[in-house]
């Protein structure tokens, strides 16, 4: 019996030894100088001001509170629309909505600054009521401190069924599910 454990033993042995020199597979890295596709990006951007910069205070309550330009990139070639909602997650009352604009053409390039308090544009699309309730851009207008300004785009592939306006809340409900791209410029505003 003690044979057959060591025979048995000698056995087991082997065939681990074996299992362990098998060439285990070889996973290659690609070369450092290639890189994996680049994500698509709808990029927002204003020559007003830059990603996470303070904003001119010509475009807030403090100054002529108008529109500020706006200029974007990336759009994917099977959008039909896109829409543009601005707001204040800093507000003391939580989320604080400055300007809407949706159903704009996809070919657009941009916006240019001091866009009229209008419901239909006449590059196309239309403005919506904002939380001063009024049509159009109200500029950044905090009670005190920074507040950072959120300006997102999104690249839809409907034309959203709203009126002219509407709601930051109708748009997003009739954006669901239709939203391809969306990018997204931050500035802030002190007083």
């Amino acid at each position: 019996m003690r044979k057959s454990l060591s025979i048995l033993s000698i056995a087991v042995l082997a065939l681990l030894l074996i299992s362990c020199a098998r060439p285990q597979p070889v996973v290659q890295e690609p070369p450092a100088n290639q890189s994996s596709p680049a994500k698509p990006e709808l990029k927002l951007t204003s020559a007003a001001f830059k990603e996470g910069q303070a904003i001119p205070r010509t475009y807030t309550c403090d100054g002529v509170n108008i529109s500020p330009p706006l200029e974007w990139s990336g759009v994917p070639a099977t959008a039909k629309t896109l829409a543009i909602i601005a707001d204040d997650p800093d507000a003391p009352g939580g989320m604080w909505v400055h300007w809407v604009l949706y159903n704009l053409p996809a070919d657009n390039i941009g916006l240019v600054e001091n866009l009229p308090a209008t419901e239909t544009l006449l590059a196309g699309g239309f403005q919506g009521k904002n939380d001063f309730e009024k049509i159009g851009y109200g500029g950044p207008c905090p009670p005190s401190g920074t507040h950072r300004y959120l300006f997102k785009i999104y690249a839809l592939d409907i034309e959203l069924p709203l009126k002219a306006g509407a709601t930051k809340a109708e748009i997003l409900k009739a954006m669901e599910g239709h939203i391809l791209l969306q990018g997204q410029l931050m500035g802030t505003y002190r007083r």
